[in-house]
């Protein structure tokens, strides 16, 4: 499917890369490849587009990799996914019909045990409440799932922001920048003139995708 770069001067003058990665699900192993494979620097801004937990083994090492980067790349932006609001109910009490635990939250809980208590470090709780619902810059809109076509991006709920599926990506509508977006999974990353879709769907066997949404050049691991 063909696509064009919006505002190519912006991409000409940009030093580093703009990197976004898509849902990782607890798929350590194949975040450390990806990693590998990219190896950013401190000239390019990673966006992480949420999901980082639940389905998949590796859920606390992934975060641990993430606070990792952060430590290294402290301009790296870290978005919620639906899972990390998920979680955040669940601790808090707020999960009554157990979402949370339907959707594969059990296999994160099961990385925080120690001796059969829970115990989430101070620190990676830290990290669940800080995540930001989107993130823009001149050309585009980070966000986890979506948006609701019609209104503007700073006036989004967060359920659509954390939860939309169907309304916005059989929608045309064009917000005036790149809307990057994970949350659904593909078979290969969405790449039209006013969309970049990343999750490919690592935690069912395919891919963890990244790309640099500057140029559209695509890394995978899987």
């Amino acid at each position: 499917m063909g696509y064009r770069l919006r505002n190519q001067s912006t991409v000409n003058q940009r030093p580093g890369r703009l990197l976004a990665v898509g849902d990782i699900h607890g798929c350590d192993l194949l975040l450390r490849e990806l990693l590998a494979q990219v190896k950013p620097t401190e000239k390019d801004q990673l966006v992480f587009l949420g999901d980082y937990i639940d389905r998949g083994s590796g859920s606390r090492r992934v975060i641990e990799q993430l606070l990792a980067l952060r430590r290294t790349f402290p301009q790296t932006v870290f978005l919620k996914g639906n899972h990390e609001q998920m979680l955040l109910a669940y601790l808090a009490g707020n999960d009554e019909a157990l979402d949370f635990l339907a959707n594969g939250g059990g296999r994160t809980l099961e990385n925080y045990r120690t001796a059969g208590r829970l115990s989430i470090p101070e620190e990676h709780l830290d990290f669940f409440t800080a995540l930001r619902n989107r993130y823009e810059t001149e050309d585009f809109i980070f966000v986890h799932a979506g948006l609701r076509p019609g209104i503007p991006s700073d006036r989004q709920s967060e359920a659509d922001l954390l939860w939309i599926r169907s309304d916005f990506l059989d929608s045309d509508y064009d917000w005036g920048k790149t809307v990057v977006f994970g949350h659904t999974p593909q078979p290969s990353p969405i790449m039209t003139a006013t969309r970049i879709g990343l999750d490919t769907g690592a935690v069912y066997g395919r891919q963890l995708s990244c790309c640099d949404v500057l140029t559209r050049r695509l890394w995978s691991a899987g």
